[in-house]
């Protein structure tokens, strides 16, 4: 009787243990909010700090590797356009809504502007 005592009383601390996170979130949601600002990316910048430096940088040897570092996996092609070295890519970034042309020849960023932009002046882009 008392290894069943025992087996069952294991059990409850368990599943107590488990769920326990679940519930204390649904009573207090600031502890989820804390637990995501806690979760910075590796740079440490916000996302406007990035944008700043991307556009203090374009043009630079380097800028499209910050490009890649700051928004991997973040922006969508939407055109082509004649400039740089050949060909610019437009890349948009829907989550902060800005559009950066990139230069694959060079490796380099040289137009960044706010909104869903689908063709750069030529004058940006040269």
């Amino acid at each position: 009787m008392k290894l069943a005592s025992s087996l069952l009383t294991g059990i409850a601390l368990a599943g107590m243990l488990t769920v326990w996170d679940v519930p204390l979130q649904a009573v207090n949601p600031s502890l989820v909010r804390a637990s995501a600002e806690e979760m910075k990316d590796v740079t440490g910048l916000t996302a406007q700090q990035k944008i700043d430096m991307l556009i203090k940088n374009k043009g630079k040897f380097g800028s499209g590797d910050q490009l890649r570092r700051f928004f991997f996996g973040d922006l969508e092609p939407i055109a082509v356009q004649p400039g740089g070295a050949g060909m610019v890519v437009n890349l948009y970034n829907k989550a902060n809504n800005i559009t950066i042309a990139y230069c694959a020849t060079y490796d380099v960023v040289v137009a960044v502007k706010n909104g869903r932009v689908n063709k750069f002046a030529a004058s940006e882009v040269k």
